[in-house]
């Protein structure tokens, strides 16, 4: 059994691949990993109905994968309430829940970056469902763009920088990157805009860490 089985509900190996390298820097010596893309999903999860078909893609790999903790590596989570509901299943995390926690760990507001107009009413609604909305400085959109462009196209991120410094200027202190296939960039955008920058991936995988460093089965102090 892997210890933590982080599942890329798109198809895009791009993106998996990032995801994997952003939470192999952050895994502890003495636990184990899995990485895992849906090879029949698209490469970007954009409609209300990819994040439907994904979400029962997510349960059928954690089923098929036996993991202690699962994360649903996409910003709409899909699956989470599937994994939750399984009998006897994983710790389930998902990467939007975990980066807008952590964004108001951060800061009294954050804004949101997503990759196209009509992700935004699902964001909300799950800002809603958690009782953040409040928190929220703002959410702009990149017009549609593929997750694997922040990775590939230096105009992409051109864009995402302008948009974070656009919700800078309405108010955000923290910035919550709205696709995991931007985990690579965060680094860069923090210092380049000054901001606090939430990257879903870490900060799921930090959730997982935290989850697995209070079990007994596991002792972090001799490794």
């Amino acid at each position: 059994m892997t210890d933590i089985l982080l599942i890329n509900p798109n198809s895009s190996k791009t993106v998996t691949d990032g995801m994997d390298r952003t939470a192999r820097a952050m895994l502890p010596a003495g636990l184990s990993l899995t990485t895992a893309c849906l090879s029949e999903s698209p490469a970007t999860i954009a409609s209300d109905e990819d994040v439907a078909r994904a979400g029962l893609g997510v349960l059928g790999m954690a089923r098929a994968t036996p993991a202690r903790v699962v994360i649903t590596g996409c910003f709409s989570d899909p699956g989470l309430d599937l994994l939750r509901a399984m009998p006897d299943g994983p710790i389930a995390i998902g990467c939007q829940e975990a980066a807008l926690l952590s964004a108001m760990a951060r800061a009294d507001r954050f804004g949101v970056i997503a990759l196209g107009p009509a992700s935004i009413p699902r964001h909300m609604r799950k800002m809603r469902m958690m009782g953040i909305e409040g928190r929220l400085a703002g959410e702009l959109h990149l017009s549609g763009c593929s997750a694997e462009a922040p990775m590939r196209d230096p105009g992409a991120y051109a864009l995402i920088r302008q948009r974070a410094e656009e919700l800078g200027q309405m108010g955000a202190g923290a910035i919550v990157l709205g696709c995991a296939g931007m985990a690579l960039i965060r680094a860069r955008l923090e210092a380049e805009t000054g901001l606090a920058v939430i990257d879903p991936v870490s900060a799921a995988l930090a959730q997982a860490i935290a989850a697995l460093q209070g079990d007994p089965a596991f002792d972090f102090c001799a490794t």
